[in-house]
């Protein structure tokens, strides 16, 4: 934290002394421990190289630093005051330990173009090895977070998370890998580069997971550290990785990249853009949604049009004899990685491409899927190859939607639950449910302290422990508008508690995309146990229950209205415990717009069909049961 602090201080410094930097980040090189903060002169900002230093009894020596002491004697005596008070203020007060609800996670404030233009700085040639840098766009992260290692595809740039940069700063401390475009260094140097600070994190906090995001090629070198390094507790994030690359639908034409004329490779940057990459995804992302459809077609066009002259820049980011270079650098990659592919006990996260014209990620994905002990995938059937760099993809949300995100060994459905963001919210409200919520036109009643009803929530206790237990009505339906309503008038974060096959993995969907099922875990869902009743309850939080569970949301014809709860209720004696108030409330009109068809007892009856429906129930958790053991 101190050498962020530092990086604020030095680059508002450079800035007054007309210098004027445009990004900073923090730089650690690849042969010390020690991290330095460094103005943007010193990261290839304004024609300075990427890391402004030279090696010199193997510590990075900031160049900037050496250009700032030339300025004179009356500049350092400011600079100096400054930093004496900077430096009295103790850094562990100002580290959060949890995040408010509805946080900013600047999701939509970044662009490709933002992209393009970090990477036009960082690509001037300094003759240095590969390095990691802290964009300082991340911020402080909140207490225990763990570190995300960031291994870039193949432009090697290490910006690729420029529109995730805000939110993942928040949860994590973000370092980033940076090759620079001269660079040579063979596919098992790299593998050295990024094992060592991955060993060094481990020896740091053995506790702590080490998450290692790879994109394209970087999902080759961080399946080859999982592979080597089983006994490090590691979450593997591949983002269409390069593992298929033997299988690549441009494999013909790879060899043609030597015989390619100088004088026309500048057109070779406009066809890999439409190979790589979807370019109205990635116009879209700071688009929102919520503007009128012409309003939206008409900033499309602009962001198309701003983004047409940054793709020649791909030219100067991937120049022909890196180009060649790289491609011999993913052939060799992906062969050393399927050879020790094996050898991954890692927890991993594969997200897959549906319009990845350059790599078969969705064939690959299913491969990774069936090889790897611990693998989960989720598809995006409209992305391409840089899924990272496009609009509908917020990293941090897939994160947390499929239940990766931790600090402990163990993942805490409580301690390590991140609240939803302000554009996760308008997401869920908008596209989720909002067309649920203008059909039924839902209304809330609630009851002050005197007894009189009011519409609204004005009548629910601010501070925890709450309690709300109620009645579902079919299919459940309710529970949408009952959470975002509570967080839209009262900025109150309901927990549900939900039935484990609802929040659990579809092993019977070949390609699983991101569901309805990872987005109730986004908002707040987490399975019911006892274990986790007592956790929420113990942390004052405003739990959601429903005795009746399954049964009731799925009752049968004829049964509208009807409560299914059991004989002893096994949470109240929980909620007397933690002095819960247990506020009971109704659900009234779900039950009156539909009408069954065929209930559970017709299904019952139809051959083939029955045989299904009984294997289906026999594996399934009781919970009811589970939930009695484990409260006595």
């Amino acid at each position: 934290m101190a050498s962020v602090v530092t990086s604020r201080v030095l680059s508002y410094f450079l800035t007054n002394l007309e210098l004027k930097p445009r990004s900073r980040v923090r730089v650690q090189s690849v042969s010390g421990s020690d991290s330095k903060g460094l103005p943007s002169d010193s990261v290839q900002m304004n024609g300075a190289s990427l890391t402004g230093e030279e090696e010199k009894n193997g510590v990075l020596i900031d160049r900037g630093i050496r250009e700032k002491e030339k300025t004179g004697c009356q500049a350092d005596a400011w600079n100096a005051s400054l930093k004496c008070g900077v430096e009295k203020k103790c850094v562990k007060d100002v580290i959060s330990s949890h995040l408010d609800v509805l946080w900013d996670d600047g999701y939509g404030t970044k662009t490709v173009k933002d992209y393009f233009e970090e990477a036009k700085e960082m690509i001037r040639p300094d003759g240095g090895p590969p390095r990691w840098f802290c964009p300082v766009e991340c911020g402080q992260p909140i207490k225990d977070s763990p570190v995300l290692l960031f291994c870039p595809g193949l432009d090697g740039v290490g910006s690729a998370l420029a529109l995730h940069h805000k939110a993942l700063g928040k949860v994590f401390e973000v370092r980033c890998l940076h090759i620079p475009v001269r660079d040579r260094t063979p596919f098992e140097g790299l593998v050295t580069i990024v094992e060592k600070t991955v060993r060094l994190e481990h020896a740091s906090s053995p506790s702590k997971p080490i998450y290692l995001l790879g994109d394209s090629f970087g999902g080759c070198l961080v399946l080859a550290i999982a592979a080597r390094n089983p006994e490090i507790d590691l979450v593997v994030i591949l983002a269409n990785p390069a593992t298929s690359f033997d299988r690549s639908q441009l494999q013909p034409l790879f060899p043609l990249s030597e015989a390619w004329p100088d004088g026309l490779y500048n057109a070779v940057p406009y066809l890999l853009s439409f190979i790589m990459g979807d370019p109205v995804k990635m116009a879209r992302v700071n688009i929102d949604h919520r503007l009128p459809r012409r309003l939206q077609i008409e900033q499309l066009f602009q962001n198309l049009i701003a983004l047409l002259p940054c793709l020649s820049d791909l030219a100067d980011i991937v120049p022909k004899d890196t180009l060649i270079w790289k491609l011999k650098l993913l052939k060799s990659a992906a062969s050393y990685t399927n050879s020790r592919i094996h050898a991954v006990k890692a927890e991993v996260l594969v997200l897959s491409s549906g319009n990845d014209y350059m790599l078969p990620s969705g064939d690959e994905a299913q491969r990774l899927k069936s090889s790897l002990k611990n693998c989960t995938v989720r598809y995006f059937k409209d992305n391409g190859h840089t899924i990272l760099l496009e609009d509908s993809v917020n990293l941090l949300t897939v994160i947390k939607g499929t239940g990766k995100y931790r600090r402990s060994r163990t993942i805490n459905f409580v301690t390590d639950f991140l609240p939803p963001s302000m554009s996760e919210f308008k997401y869920g409200n908008d596209e989720l449910v909002g067309l649920l919520s203008f059909a039924t036109g839902s209304a809330m009643f609630s009851t002050l302290d005197d007894g009189k009803i009011v519409k609204g929530l004005h009548g629910v206790p601010n501070e925890g422990p709450v309690l709300f237990v109620g009645n579902h009505m079919l299919m459940g339906l309710e529970v949408c508008s009952l959470v975002l309503e509570f967080l839209r008038e009262r900025n109150i974060m309901v927990r549900g508690v939900a039935h484990p096959v609802v929040l659990g993995e579809r092993e019977w969907v070949s390609s699983p995309e991101f569901s309805f099922n990872d987005w109730m875990k986004v908002m707040g869902a987490v399975p019911v146990t006892a274990s986790n009743l007592f956790k929420l309850l113990s942390t004052k939080s405003h739990v959601l229950l429903y005795p009746g569970g399954a049964r009731e949301s799925l009752h049968h014809r004829g049964e509208e209205y009807r409560l299914f709860w059991p004989d002893q209720q096994e949470f109240v004696r929980m909620a007397a415990r933690f002095g819960a108030t247990i506020v009971p409330f109704g659900t009234v009109g779900e039950d009156d717009i539909a009408e069954l068809v065929l209930d559970y007892n017709d299904l019952m009856k139809i051959p083939v069909l029955n045989d299904c429906i009984r294997n289906a129930t026999s594996s399934s958790i009781r919970i009811r049961w589970l939930l009695s053991m484990q409260c006595y």
